[in-house]
């Protein structure tokens, strides 16, 4: 416990510190000395919450894009998940994504999870996205995307399984101030299907609500916060509610350069349930806390 303790805080501080540091850069100017704040790209700006930008008509883009999950009820818990992820956009209404997979989980002393310390590969994943509304002809975009994806280990606890997942999202974001403050909604739907190492087929579903505030503070920087709520089912259409959790936690995007960008999360878990314990906060399908970077270059 102490150990996911140390691990969120650290990682706290580590996004605290990129926030004053970058803070401290000096903006790119206008020709009257004014900071140039340009039109940008919402996608990756909102943390674990998504814009509605598909970038530009031919662009192209490379990305390593990590998440972790950290802490369980007991013991020692961390898994991550990794994407390693080309992007294409072949016109102004779509863009497509695919890649590999690779998962890291190191647990020990959990609750019904076995001891593992592993990084290895772990499946592959496709994303197509379709631009419904954008501005300027609409005040919100709003953008559909569903994404297929296969892994050979369990999310959780690292068992080898055959699992398949569809992730369906809407996203939403308007300008609240022109190039300065920004919004976005995301609504999401992830029904899935593993078959256990006992040859039998598991079926679960997830409906998820998130939403984010993202504040300009200099050109090439923004940090926000976010708010992240799921609900988990048995059952492929949402049949039988199992328990739900929110995450709340702050967010940060800088672009390094002018073709490459990071971007970063942390959340935590304030509130929750666990329908069959009662327990509070949703430790059985969630963690204690979550982290995300992103590092991507466009070409």
């Amino acid at each position: 416990m102490r150990d996911n303790v140390r691990r969120s805080a650290a990682w706290a501080t580590m996004v605290a510190g990129a926030m004053v540091v970058l803070c401290g850069a000096t903006p790119v100017r206008a020709q009257g000395g004014a900071p140039s704040f340009y039109e940008m790209e919402t996608k990756y700006i909102f943390g674990f919450t998504e814009g509605s930008g598909i970038g530009l008509e031919g662009e192209k883009e490379f990305s390593i894009d990590t998440v972790g999950r950290f802490g369980k009820r007991d013991g020692r818990y961390a898994a991550t998940e990794t994407k390693f992820e080309f992007e294409y956009t072949p016109n102004q209404y779509i863009q497509l994504e695919f890649g590999p997979l690779a998962a890291g989980h190191y647990i020990r002393d959990v609750t019904d999870l076995d001891d593992r310390h592993m990084f290895q590969p772990s499946g592959f994943f496709g994303e197509i996205r379709y631009l419904l509304f954008d501005r300027p002809a609409s005040p919100v975009a709003v953008t559909v995307s569903f994404e297929p994806v296969y892994r050979a280990f369990d999310e959780t606890g690292g068992a080898p399984v055959t699992n398949f997942e569809l992730e369906t999202k809407i996203m939403a974001d308007v300008e609240l101030v022109k190039n300065r403050v920004y919004g976005a909604v995301n609504l999401i739907y992830e029904p899935e299907m593993t078959r256990m190492p006992d040859g039998s087929w598991e079926r679960e579903s997830q409906f998820g609500l998130t939403g984010a505030v993202s504040f300009r503070v200099l050109p090439d920087l923004l940090i926000g916060a976010e708010a992240d709520y799921y609900r988990h089912y048995d059952g492929t259409f949402l049949n039988q509610f199992t328990g739900d959790a929110l995450f709340i936690g702050p967010t940060l995007y800088y672009k390094l350069a002018r073709k490459m960008f990071m971007t970063a999360a942390w959340s935590v878990q304030v509130w929750g349930r666990e329908i069959e314990t009662g327990q509070r906060l949703n430790l059985e399908e969630y963690s204690r806390t979550r982290a995300k970077l992103k590092v991507a270059v466009e070409f």
